[in-house]
């Protein structure tokens, strides 16, 4: 039989509505699991773990069930199920030519008899599809890449590696460049090879990803633990995965990544999330918020805790068993100076959490009862022996030596004494400084303080000191390169013995105590060691765009490599100088919006109110996009504050020059401003651009 385009279209037609049926067929045998009948406790589990599944299985109508292929060259001629080489359907996956055939999709399709119909991409059997090259072919003699339209499989091409022939990468430069609207969307059919080297590291191995803008590191590390989750399921079901962000916007974008992975059991959340231990109704001036994000603030924060315990004054009678029983005040003072010691260790790291130690004290007290009674011929019980513990007098004894404490009124006391805390920042920080942190009204309570964002970090430090916080199995962090190292520790703290993918771009750091080198944020999470891998290819952002935006590098981040595009088009740059913004910018907006894909008006954040009003005003359906994880539409205005991390399919910048005057880094968010754009960028502005632009 020939084969000719027509007729390996309508064969792989034929296995993509094979494997739409099949996965059909799975999710009813995962509906049809019936409970036998066992304990409350395993009913339980069996209907978590079904809804789980099913969930695992949802249906997307527009998510095709695979989006490429791999033939194989194999000697062996093992059956395994799947498709000839042609495209035919076979009860066997290798050729009468010894080629092995693997269709790869977002996850594993089986059939009735459990042979495969689609490999999950992250299979090892898929790697060849995201690595081989012509040099090195890894076994393949073709890649196939499908192209799709609303589902429905349209097209296909091939690169005949055995051949030494790699395809033109027309399917895939038409995936990167889809339109787009709503949130982030995954990239399994368009991982390249540096970026799979990083996205299949071993759980074991930290990462740091050095990414300039548009060459995928968010999707990279979304994807990285979408793998994670899949070859190391058992350990990570136990322990779970971290998603950090930068703010609830983001989150938003990128939310519907990993379920479309398979992956729903994920927690996603920012730091100002994760550490919300008291209300935040305050703002620092950019100095004092990079103060308090500074490392020092740790030892100031320990000393204040630690250093409120006091020395011992007098015996204490212990009551056990019906008897009381004296422990002499040298002994006490031996105790507390032993637990206070095992606060910190010599490597810096807690060894013992004060709270830990507050109840540490009050067993030893107790045991020191049980000894003596042991020694008089008694034999008290472990039951008595802690009754001992909780009694009154160790219980007036320890509120008095080692009181408890509370994270929130601590911190509190803490900027709103001055004396409290230069007992506590002696030779840590100047008088400057202090005068700096401290509150200039003590407020009536805890509540009613003018906690700021900065201020939170610090109570989560403080509760970090008093009890263990829950750890993960592996965390990602997002825009890592505006992280404090306060919000670094924070994060360390749910870490434990995991491990981490840090994501950023040292270029685009806004933070107030953003640095130039990934160092500082590496040790502060606990990960000094961690390699650092550059992606430098961009894959989204034209080049016509990144070489504009690129004449800041200069500037913000001397020595940084400039991301080059892999993609021009001459038409995706217009700056245009304007008088007036208001009737240009709707000219612009309206042309935009009648082309599909989403489209970004970026501004200044004091500007949003007055151009989403004359947007809507001009008949334009602009709605401004909020950090508080609600959803825009396909046209919305964004606060440049906003912008890091989010794409659209097409971008204006209204008035750069604003933008940079609205903070210190002002040119470091006008370079995340301008790299927001996947195909077209207008930048319109009154009078000159800033000058590194205007050469």
């Amino acid at each position: 039989m020939t084969v000719t385009p027509d007729s390996v279209l309508a064969a792989e037609r034929a296995h993509l509505h094979r494997a739409a049926a099949c996965l059909t067929g799975m999710r009813a045998a995962a509906a049809a699991v019936v409970d036998a009948g066992g304990d409350a406790w395993a009913s339980e589990r069996l209907g978590a773990a079904r809804a789980e599944r099913l969930r695992a299985l949802a249906e997307d109508p527009g998510v095709p069930a695979f989006f490429g292929r791999t033939d194989g060259s194999r000697t062996d001629g093992s059956r395994t199920g799947g498709s000839r080489t042609d495209g035919s359907r076979s009860d066997s996956q290798v050729s009468a030519g010894g080629v092995e055939t693997f269709h790869i999709g977002r996850r594993h399709v089986r059939d009735a008899a459990g042979e495969p119909v689609v490999i999950d991409w992250r299979a090892p059997m898929s790697r060849p599809f995201y690595r081989a090259t012509v040099a090195d072919p890894q076994g393949l003699v073709r890649r196939r890449r499908f192209g799709f339209d609303g589902g429905e499989l349209t097209g296909f091409e091939d690169e005949l590696l055995g051949a030494g022939e790699e395809g033109g990468g027309r399917l895939l430069r038409e995936e990167i460049e889809r339109p787009r609207s709503g949130p982030m969307r995954d990239i399994v059919a368009t991982i390249q090879p540096e970026q799979d080297e990083i996205v299949r590291a071993p759980l074991t191995e930290s990462v740091c990803v050095q990414g300039a803008p548009g060459t995928g590191k968010t999707a990279v590390g979304l994807h990285r633990a979408a793998y994670l989750l899949y070859t190391h399921a058992g350990q990570l079901a136990r322990t779970g995965v971290l998603v950090v962000g930068p703010n609830r916007a983001f989150l938003r974008y990128i939310e519907q990544v990993l379920p479309t992975l398979g992956e729903v059991d994920v927690e996603q959340t920012t730091v100002a999330d994760l550490t919300a231990r008291v209300p935040v109704r305050a703002a620092d001036p950019d100095p004092v918020a990079a103060l308090k994000g500074d490392e020092r603030m740790a030892a100031v924060l320990h000393r204040a805790l630690w250093g409120a315990i006091a020395k011992p004054a007098d015996d204490v009678q212990v009551p056990l068993a019906g008897r009381r029983y004296r422990v002499p005040v040298e002994r006490l003072k031996r105790y507390v100076d032993d637990l206070r010691r095992r606060g910190r260790g010599d490597d810096d790291q807690l060894v013992l959490h004060y709270a830990a130690g507050r109840e540490r004290l009050a067993l030893t007290l107790a045991e020191d009862a049980r000894r003596q009674k042991e020694e008089a011929g008694g034999s008290p019980t472990d039951a008595e022996t802690a009754r001992a513990a909780r009694s009154p007098e160790v219980r007036a004894f320890c509120d008095a030596v080692w009181p408890a404490r509370d994270a929130a009124a601590l911190v509190c006391e803490l900027l709103a004494d001055p004396a409290l805390l230069a007992r506590a920042a002696r030779g840590v920080l100047d008088e400057a400084e202090q005068a700096a942190l401290r509150w200039p009204v003590a407020p009536r309570s805890v509540r009613t303080a003018p906690w700021s964002p900065a201020d939170a970090v610090l109570v989560d430090e403080v509760a970090g000191l008093l009890e263990r916080t829950g750890g993960y199995g592996h965390v990602v962090v997002d825009e890592a390169q505006d992280l404090s190292a306060m919000q670094c520790r924070a994060i360390a703290r749910r870490l434990a013995a995991g491990s981490l993918t840090v994501l950023g771009d040292l270029a685009q750091a806004t933070g107030p105590g953003a640095t130039g080198d990934w160092a500082p944020t590496l040790r502060g999470l606990g990960r000094p060691g961690t390699a650092v891998r550059p992606l430098t290819r961009g894959y989204r952002v034209p080049g016509e765009v990144l070489d504009f935006a690129n004449r800041l590098l200069p500037v913000i981040a001397p020595g940084l490599p400039a991301a080059t595009a892999v993609r021009r088009d001459p038409g995706a740059l217009a700056l245009r100088p304007v008088a007036d913004l208001a009737g240009p910018l709707a000219d612009v907006v309206r042309e935009l919006v009648a082309a599909p894909g989403s489209v970004g008006v970026v501004c200044g954040d004091a500007a949003v109110a007055e151009v989403t009003a004359g947007l809507c005003a001009a008949g334009l359906p602009a709605e401004p996009l909020a950090d508080d994880g609600a959803a825009a539409g396909r046209l919305a205005v964004v606060p440049a504050g906003l912008a890091k991390g989010l794409e659209f399919d097409a971008v204006v910048v209204v008035d750069p020059a604003a933008i940079v005057a609205a903070e210190p880094r002002g040119l470091q968010r006008l370079y995340v401003v301008l790299t927001r754009a996947v195909s077209r960028l207008v930048v319109l502005h009154r009078g000159d651009l800033p000058e590194p632009l205007a050469s």
